[in-house]
């Protein structure tokens, strides 16, 4: 089983946008006036550099001074590092999820009504998934969709138009909207303890934030690789195959 750099090494070699310069140089401050990795203050080889002092700068395919959308490329480097960002939250929680269900953990209660089937004991992830009935299933990708929604269309800025990456609008107060008939916390802070950090603290939060979800989109990917493909993940886990379509959400 891979050991924490294992993954780190790999993680390092897979950064989805931010490409990573050629000559190695310490890593700049994780903050300065503003939060580095928070703002879009950070040049994108500083920002790679921080993120991997090792490797930095490595953009093979240019993403980094593309333009998508005839947008510029102010737009497209904030797409893109809102999509990496999003993307590692949704695979660090596919990945503890993962691990969770695999070994027996569960609700309490049914997810399903008790004429459909629910939870069975012994199946693997994906082979719950494949259990859940398709109303299951598209309650799911609705609540996925309202969120997508929201973040979209709830932002004062767009990322894409000078807003911060990553960042999740808070919902309305109740009764604006009718989805929200009571007051609904912010998702990523709902306490509000994110707010209270300093700058610094946020830069170096976030950076980690990025790198923990590079490493988890390898070790999702890793895990169902492994179970319809065994063998194929060096030095991975020994995982009960799996004869669905982790691809075909729908087709079971």
């Amino acid at each position: 089983q891979p050991q924490p750099d294992q993954h780190m090494a790999l993680l390092s070699l897979a950064p989805s946008c931010l490409g990573l310069a050629t000559p190695l140089r310490a890593a700049p401050p994780l903050a300065s006036s503003r939060a580095a990795a928070v703002s879009m203050d950070y040049s994108k080889e500083e920002l790679a550099t921080a993120l991997n002092p090792v490797v930095g700068y490595f953009d093979p395919l240019g993403l980094a001074t593309a333009d998508f959308w005839s947008q510029g490329n102010e737009a497209t480097w904030g797409w893109l590092r809102h999509a990496e960002i999003k993307h590692g939250r949704v695979a660090m929680f596919a990945f503890v999820g993962y691990i969770a269900q695999y070994n027996g953990l569960h609700f309490g209660f049914p997810l399903s009504l008790p004429e459909s089937p629910s939870y069975a004991a012994g199946l693997t992830p994906p082979e719950q998934w494949d259990a859940l009935p398709l109303l299951a299933k598209a309650q799911i990708f609705t609540f996925i969709g309202f969120l997508e929604f929201w973040s979209e269309l709830g932002m004062e800025t767009h990322y894409m138009k000078g807003g911060r990456p990553g960042d999740y609008p808070d919902f309305p107060k109740a009764g604006v909207i009718p989805v929200t008939p009571v007051k609904v916390f912010n998702l990523y802070d709902p306490f509000g303890f994110a707010g209270k950090r300093s700058e610094e603290q946020k830069a170096k939060g976030l950076l980690a934030e990025i790198n923990n979800g590079r490493a988890a989109m390898i070790g999702i990917m890793a895990f169902l690789a492994e179970q319809k493909i065994p063998g194929s993940v060096p030095w991975g886990p020994h995982l009960k195959p799996y004869a669905g379509e982790v691809m075909a959400p729908f087709m079971s």
